[in-house]
């Protein structure tokens, strides 16, 4: 593989256009706004200036890893010479299973399909192309240049063919593949989202106040950021989303959402990315 097309120009997706740059891949980062991607590229010139000031990649570094993403918001020019397509668009299954349909139109017969979901079923997603045994989950982790696990999820048809493609590329870019079966939540956040949803319960309840909570689980549980700082680190949005997928699939009530999260997500206070969540950026 030499050609990657990223789709969705946000945190994500400029964490991974980033990522696979810097290991000397082509990447075309495809979205529909152009001044998102504009965005996406200051982004990635400041995250490579931090990686200057640290001394892990020279300047020159930093204008080859540049020269290597090239900018689309039109879907099909992005991804018609792509190897691996990487999805990285909001966490929204009408949305992934609308642009799965036009990827399978657009893109050559061996390209690979990846999604970053955090929760959507795979199979589900691969059920709306005709190439399901090309489509696989590649969840990366936040933020993607600096977290090494990338969860591989095989969906029911996903070959093993393309299951160890993705893992190969997993190690070129310098990430752990961790292979999963396709349930929802996969491992990480089947375990990350309950623990945050108690967290917010337990200041929806009034045991103890945002800072007290996460004081306990970093001083306590040695976790480097609190459930509610990391909830607003992730979105609100995005946690309430995991956390349907989580109720809807198992239909367990352990993992209905908090009352609170859900007015907090009607309100606009999404985390960081809006400037209040559970703290106010």
């Amino acid at each position: 593989m030499q050609y990657i097309s990223v789709i969705g120009s946000g945190t994500m997706g400029n964490g991974i256009a980033h990522t696979f740059a810097q290991f000397g891949f082509e990447v075309s980062l495809v979205d529909i706004d152009d001044a998102a991607l504009t965005k996406a590229m200051a982004t990635i010139g400041s995250n490579l200036d931090r990686q200057l000031k640290k001394d892990t990649i020279t300047e020159a570094d930093k204008m080859h890893i540049l020269n290597r993403i090239t900018t689309f918001t039109d879907l099909a020019d992005g991804v018609h010479r792509a190897d691996l397509v990487v999805e990285a668009a909001t966490e929204n299954e009408e949305i992934k299973l609308a642009l799965f349909k036009e990827l399978d139109k657009s893109c050559p017969h061996h390209t690979i399909f990846a999604s970053n979901t955090s929760s959507i079923s795979i199979t589900k997603i691969a059920s709306v192309t005709q190439r399901p045994e090309n489509v696989i989950g590649m969840h990366f982790m936040n933020p993607v240049p600096v977290m090494k696990l990338v969860e591989v999820i095989k969906g029911y048809s996903t070959s093993t063919t393309t299951t160890n493609s993705v893992i190969a590329l997993s190690n070129k870019i310098d990430k752990v593949s961790i292979e999963v079966n396709d349930y929802p939540g996969f491992v990480a956040n089947r375990i990350l989202m309950p623990m945050i949803n108690e967290a917010i319960y337990t200041l929806f309840e009034g045991v103890a106040d945002v800072e007290a909570i996460d004081a306990v689980m970093k001083l306590g549980m040695a976790h480097p950021m609190g459930p509610l700082q990391l909830a607003d680190f992730i979105g609100l949005d995005v946690c309430l989303a995991i956390l349907r997928v989580l109720h809807d699939g198992f239909g367990n009530p352990k993992y209905a959402p908090c009352p609170l999260l859900v007015n907090m997500v009607m309100a606009g206070k999404l985390g960081r990315k809006a400037g209040q969540g559970f703290y106010t950026y």
